[in-house]
């Protein structure tokens, strides 16, 4: 019974290093769906109403931002864009990183040390992931991904 235990347990904290590790890459999003969940919420929305409203708010987010990504021609622009999903990911990298370091160090010198190279490697994987969309075949996925949406047949005149 102390193996499960254990193994269970790597594999529980497995998955709280990958979903923080995800929440910290995808920041703005979560950050704006949080915001306005909570204005929802003081505004009188109910707890169901707020968290529809935050989630439909965090994945408009998401998708505005990739679409704006991958229509932009201009590589200033892209950088701009990459940069505002990016920062945020290494503040929330920085201090998930921080939090977990402070658990598993002693030393102050190391505890920072482990949350810049988390920051460094959140960033860099928010970056890499916003990237991601500026493929040159990001149309042709998207065309192919609303393939199986039902059209209206075309009404003829006769």
């Amino acid at each position: 019974m102390l193996i499960f235990g254990i193994v269970f347990n790597v594999i529980g904290l497995g998955f709280f290093c990958w979903l923080l590790f995800a929440l910290a890459t995808h920041a703005l999003p979560v950050f704006v769906a949080v915001t306005i969940g909570l204005a929802a919420s003081h505004g009188g929305a109910g707890p169901a109403g707020a968290i529809m409203v935050a989630l439909v708010c965090g994945v408009v987010t998401l998708f505005v931002g990739q679409i704006a990504f991958a229509t932009a021609r201009s590589p200033l622009i892209r950088a701009a864009i990459a940069t505002l999903f990016a920062a945020p990911a290494v503040v929330a990298g920085y201090h998930a990183t921080l939090g977990l370091g402070r658990l598993g160090t002693s030393s102050h010198v190391w505890q920072l040390t482990f949350a810049v190279i988390g920051a460094i490697v959140v960033g860099a994987t928010a970056w890499a992931r916003i990237s991601l969309y500026a493929t040159a075949n990001f149309e042709q996925r998207l065309a192919a991904s609303l393939d199986h949406v039902p059209r209206m047949p075309a009404i003829r005149n006769r």
